[in-house]
């Protein structure tokens, strides 16, 4: 049996730049005439990171600020992986046990004082 694995990759950071907006703060005025309403540091994050969430009206907002379908916002990926035991087979590297190579030290409790 196989998995699928998918993915996506975030373009906002290419699209701002060719739509000549250099700066995150560009875009929190446009986000907010469409009614969105992020803070400057959510809006970094927006750009700068790969979001794991994003409301659909912020991805409308989004299209319609750069005149783009949502395919040039986020692209998807998907491939075949082979679906396999969860726990590692022999011989996938080194292993090491650490419950025989890092055994804690027993504490010495000392009263305070002279």
């Amino acid at each position: 049996m196989t998995r699928r694995q998918v993915g996506y990759q975030w373009h906002l950071a290419e699209l701002m730049a060719r739509h000549g907006l250099r700066n995150t703060t560009d875009l929190a005025p446009l986000l907010a005439e469409r009614g969105v309403e992020l803070s400057a540091s959510q809006v970094y994050r927006l750009v700068a990171q790969t979001p794991e969430r994003v409301s659909l009206t912020l991805l409308a907002a989004l299209c319609d600020i750069f005149g783009c379908p949502l395919d040039e916002l986020v692209t998807t990926s998907a491939t075949d992986s082979p679906a396999g035991r969860s726990r590692r087979a022999a011989g996938d590297g080194p292993v090491v046990d650490l419950a025989a190579t890092v055994r804690p030290r027993r504490a010495r409790v000392s009263p305070d004082g002279p």
